[in-house]
This record gives structure tokens, C-alpha cells and sequence, in this order.
């Protein structure tokens, strides 16, 4: 239902911090590449099918199945060019969007990543030349739980790609099961990144729990991490929520994607209203939206409605995702000129209920 409150949070302008290319790929979208490229193409009760998870290892085996699927660069650019199309609608100014090198490289050998850029990349300039109101960065992801080897390969290449061609390249990651790849496997190859001049992220204390989540996260930042993703368990270990927040790391938060592939409860339970009272710099995020159910803008109604926080605290929460992205000082003074240049949401409802009373 779009409530005031909601066309508030609309055009409250905000960053996607933690959001994957693949899954952005809707049940629709789904059935129209495995209608190029399946035998016996999905239908679309079966491809939403796929999109009901049990648990946390569900939900990786389903986001598989549809990287099976993304078979050329036109698929790529496809899904792509629907991702630009969603942000825009839902108030988002800017992206950083990772994509899965690591499956390209080794399940896709007849695929080049140089040709996939080549295809996503154009979409991104297409659509900022024309719809325009929304800039896209790449981050290279990696799966850690293949090799240290495999990790290495992408984050050189990311540094190659990124001086050769596309600027638009801005960092690495890694995803996938922290309890199969540890990110201490990966440390030399965070410290080649960081050298060769890209950003750090890493997904950290997402789904490994009470005891090994913090010492993921604690590792993740002695790799020289910038940004955590999910960072569910740091709520467990007082002194590392104390580190966080002394050294302004950002937490990419995911609440509706905790819940639903099981590391977190519920979303009453999420450990998000901690953070912010210890004075975390937390932003809000999709992660998967399609496979989800539920898009950035769902994310800030969802947080706002759950937790009870006053639209305001939202507009923090905003600023929050211009301060953590990767832009420039420059491009984001701007983005938080804008936020701050939204009417309160007492101000705009009057605005719209009495536009010719001489005050607009």
C-alpha cells in the first residue's frame, strides 16, 4: 500500500549499499531467460517455486540455479537494465552492486567477465544519459568458499579491468559460507586489492553465529575491510560493536534477508535498534530483492514501521548510506544536500493537501 509515509520514504534520497546483480533477477525475468535458454523451459509457478526458502543453504543452492541461467552478456545486460529500472522508481540515488565473478570464471567457461562489463557497464551508461537520477558502481564478488586461488583470480582482475577500462569497477568482496571460507584464507589478496586501489567489503558474521561470527568480523577488519555486510553477529561481543564505532565502519544491513534464510530470527529480533544506539554507522539494504520480496524502499518502510523510528531518524539512516558508499567527497556532499533538502514529513503532507495556501 502506498501511504504518505511511504512516498516520503520515496523520495527521501538513499544509497544501495549491499545489492547483488543475480538477485535482482524477478520470477518473470527468470522465466524469460530459461525460456532462451532451457530445453524445458520453467513455468512461472515453478520458477516462484524456487523462491521459497527453507534455510540459509536453500537460499545459496536457488541463487545458483539462477546464475545457471545468466548464460551471455545479453542476459547480464538484461537484468541490469530492469535493476536501474527499480532503483530509480524507488528513490535510490546510488548503487554499489556486486557481481559474481567468481561463478563466470569457473562455471562459465565459454563467458568472459570482460564481456559481461562490456554489456552492464553500457546499460549504465545508457540509462544515467538517459533517465539519469541514479549512478552505479561495480564491486567484484567473489566465493570464498573455493579457494584462496579462485578469490585471488577475481581481485586481480578487477584490478586490471578497473585501470584498462572501467572505471566504474570501485572494489571486491566475497560471499558465500563463512564456515567453508574463512576470510583469513583471503588476506594476502585483500592486501593486493587495497595496493592496486580497490575498496574492501566483505559479507562477515552473517549466518556463522554467536561464537565464530564476531572473530569473522574482528578478522575481516585486521584484512583492512571497509564495509561489513550483514555483520549480524557482532551484536554478541560488546567490545567489537565499541571497535565498529570507533572506527566508522559501515554495517550493510539486511533485515527481511536475515529473516528469511534463518540467521536471524525474527525481524523484531533484529539486532538493528543495538547498533544504532551504540552508534553504529548502519545503512539499510536489499541484498537479494527479488529473491526476497522486498526492495530497498521496502527495507526503510519495513525498519521504520518494525522498530517505531521516527521519519527523521530515517533521514539519518539515509545520510548514513551517502557516508558509507565509496563516492567522492564531492558527489556525496551533494547527495546529502538532497536529503537535507526533503521537507519534513509534516511539512510535505501539508504541502500536498494544500498546495496553493501560498507556502509552497
Amino acid at each position: 500500500m502506498d501511504t504518505p509515509r511511504r512516498q516520503w520514504l520515496r523520495r527521501l534520497a538513499k544509497a544501495e549499499l549491499h545489492l547483488h546483480l543475480e538477485g535482482t533477477v524477478t520470477p518473470e525475468t527468470l522465466v524469460i531467460l530459461s525460456a532462451r535458454h532451457d530445453t524445458t523451459p520453467l513455468t512461472l509457478g515453478e520458477a516462484r517455486a524456487l523462491y521459497a526458502y527453507k534455510d540459509f543453504a536453500h537460499f545459496l543452492r536457488t541463487f545458483k540455479l539462477v546464475l545457471d541461467r545468466l548464460l551471455d552478456p545479453e542476459d547480464y545486460a538484461l537484468i541490469a537494465r530492469e535493476m536501474m529500472c527499480d532503483l530509480a522508481a524507488q528513490g535510490v540515488v546510488h548503487a554499489e552492486v556486486y557481481i559474481s565473478w567468481g561463478n563466470i570464471l569457473h562455471w562459465k567457461p565459454h563467458l568472459r567477465v570482460e564481456d559481461v562489463m562490456t554489456a552492464v557497464d553500457s546499460a549504465r551508461t545508457e540509462f544515467e544519459a538517459g533517465i539519469g537520477g541514479l549512478s552505479i558502481l561495480w564491486i567484484a564478488d567473489a566465493t570464498r568458499t573455493w579457494s584462496a586461488a579462485a578469490v585471488e583470480e577475481v581481485f586481480r582482475l578487477a584490478a586490471r579491468l578497473r585501470t584498462d577500462r572501467f572505471a566504474s569497477i570501485v572494489g571486491v568482496g566475497i560471499g558465500g559460507d563463512e564456515a567453508g571460507g574463512p576470510i583469513e584464507l583471503f588476506r594476502d589478496s585483500y592486501v593486493e586489492a587495497k595496493k592496486a586501489g580497490l575498496r574492501l567489503t566483505a559479507h562477515a558474521g552473517e549466518a556463522t553465529g554467536e561464537v565464530k561470527g564476531p572473530l569473522e568480523i574482528r578478522a575481516a577488519l585486521s584484512t583492512g575491510v571497509e564495509r561489513i555486510g550483514h555483520g549480524l553477529a557482532a551484536q554478541y561481543d560488546d567490545e567489537l560493536m565499541d571497535v565498529l564505532r570507533e572506527q566508522g565502519v559501515p554495517l550493510e544491513i539486511n533485515v527481511t534477508s536475515n529473516v528469511l534464510t534463518g540467521c536471524c530470527p525474527s525481524k523484531q529480533e533484529h539486532p538493528l535498534p543495538i547498533y544504532m544506539d551504540k552508534g553504529l554507522l548502519c545503512t539499510l539494504n536489499s541484498d537479494d530483492p527479488a529473491m526476497f520480496g522486498s526492495n530497498c524502499l521496502d527495507e526503510y518502510v519495513l525498519v521504520q514501521e518494525t522498530f517505531g523510528l521516527d521519519l527523521e531518524t530515517m533521514r539519518v539512516l539515509a545520510k548514513n548510506s551517502i557516508l558509507a558508499s565509496f563516492l567522492d567527497e564531492g558527489k556525496k556532499q551533494h547527495l546529502i544536500d538532497l536529503i537535507d533538502a526533503l521537507p519534513s514529513y509534516t511539512e510535505s503532507v501539508r504541502q500536498f493537501e494544500y498546495p496553493n495556501d501560498g507556502t509552497a
